[in-house]
């Protein structure tokens, strides 16, 4: 099948490059000038769409919220399954695959989360976090368009999870696994509706560190790294994006 053909090759790049690359974990500032034109451009699309968007959205029915919530964090868990193979983590990847056929199936296409109940709590882990746990150093900080704060190492662990991400491969691929299939639509409707419910479940956390704050890109540069470093290390349970920023 292609798709385990695609995990070999992605798993041969990723063992190369963590094997050559620096394992340094200090972060440079690089590309400051850039990635601060690109906080401001970032700045005034949160302001013009994605917070409004938010808060439209944190005005829905809870049951709806959490719903949607539900849904796009079980879709995360097939990426966290390969990730936490290659962690050697395999006690994550018992949880990450039981919270799945169970949140898949009992939950309603994981709408609901009875998997929780049962004690199944699956980390989110990407190619960035392990990456780290082999000693890949970040390297230069950086914000990406829309994206927002990344590293050289998150940012190539941004391709790199397209090829192991199981969900990926049907839709953005638009390639069959076990008979299943998606189109573009599906995938990137899934990752704004992510997007869109972490802006609303931190929509006070942002208007405050905003307030608070002398220098907001460094406060934000401060906050995306230490959730980096805490993940890598499993150092917090509720490994909700950015670990809540009000922590």
């Amino acid at each position: 099948m292609q798709f385990f053909k695609k995990l070999k090759i992605t798993l041969s790049i990723f063992l190369l490059v963590a094997f050559i690359a620096p394992k340094s974990e200090a972060t440079e500032e690089c590309f400051e000038g850039v990635s601060r034109s690109i906080f401001k451009f970032n700045q005034a699309f949160d302001n013009v769409i994605l917070e409004p968007v938010a808060r439209g959205y944190n005005k829905l029915p809870t049951p709806i919220k959490n719903g949607t919530s539900n849904f796009t964090s079980n879709i995360a868990t097939l990426l966290s399954i390969p990730n936490s193979l290659l962690q050697g983590n395999l006690k994550q990847v018992g949880h990450s695959t039981g919270s799945f056929l169970v949140n898949s199936t009992v939950g309603i296409l994981g709408f609901l989360n009875p998997a929780e109940k049962m004690g199944l709590k699956p980390h989110k882990e990407d190619v960035g976090q392990t990456l780290g746990t082999y000693g890949v150093g970040p390297g230069c900080y950086l914000v990406l368009p829309i994206l927002g704060p990344s590293t050289v190492r998150d940012s190539f662990g941004l391709i790199a999870d397209t090829f192991i991400d199981p969900f990926a491969h049907v839709t953005i691929r638009e390639n069959e696994l076990f008979g299943i299939s998606g189109n573009n639509l599906d995938y990137f409707s899934v990752r704004g509706t992510t997007a869109i419910d972490f802006r609303a479940d931190n929509d006070k956390n942002f208007e405050s560190l905003e307030k608070n704050s002398l220098d907001f890109y460094s406060s934000i540069k401060s906050v995306y790294l230490q959730d980096r470093e805490n993940k890598i290390n499993n150092s917090f349970e509720d490994q909700d994006e950015w670990g809540n920023l009000d922590n």
